[in-house]
């Protein structure tokens, strides 16, 4: 099954000029969302993963069902101020200013091998702001991986971890489904 055809584009969203990878249209669909977990489940499990970490918000559609078809402990990476307790926070660059994630402290016990999963790879800007995150706490970065990557855009160029995609679209491969 070719999981790409099944995700929607959505044009200038959010804004003009961005054509949106839609999981929604793959949630819709629970045979294309098992091969999804599936593929994520074989990955993670092939690079000897003690936890799943998923990177708000999307990362959570994919990493709490992959963990739990493991067994697998789950924790979320999400934006400042949004975790209760002791946190560890990472800060990193955006196109016009910056940003921060954190995880809480207690997550992340040293030397645990991590793996990082969210829907897309762009950029690869919060991916790798993730495994700085998960190093700053303890762990050893296993994988990261997606369900999705916008190869044209050089994200995992930015990554120095191993980083694998279960599909790559290029940038303007709807180009005839989307209006003018």
């Amino acid at each position: 099954m070719n999981i790409l055809s099944h995700f929607d584009v959505v044009p200038d969203h959010p804004k003009p000029g961005i054509n949106f990878y839609d999981i929604q249209s793959v949630l819709r669909k629970p045979d294309v969302m098992r091969l999804v977990i599936d593929g994520l489940a074989d990955k993670t499990k092939a690079a000897g993963a003690d936890l799943v970490l998923g990177i708000e918000s999307r990362g959570f559609l994919v990493g709490v069902p992959v963990a739990q078809k493991l067994g697998l402990p789950f924790s979320m990476v999400r934006k400042k101020g949004k975790l209760p307790g002791a946190v560890i926070s990472q800060e990193y660059a955006l196109e016009y200013g910056t940003d921060t994630i954190e995880i809480q402290a207690s997550n992340i016990a040293p030397g645990m091998r991590v793996v990082i999963l969210d829907d897309l790879l762009a950029t690869g800007g919060t991916m790798k702001a993730t495994g700085d995150l998960a190093r700053k706490a303890g762990g050893k970065i296993a994988l990261s991986a997606c369900v999705l990557e916008l190869h044209e855009l050089g994200g995992r160029d930015n990554l120095d971890f191993p980083f694998e995609a279960l599909a790559q679209a290029p940038l303007d491969l709807f180009k005839a489904k989307i209006p003018a």
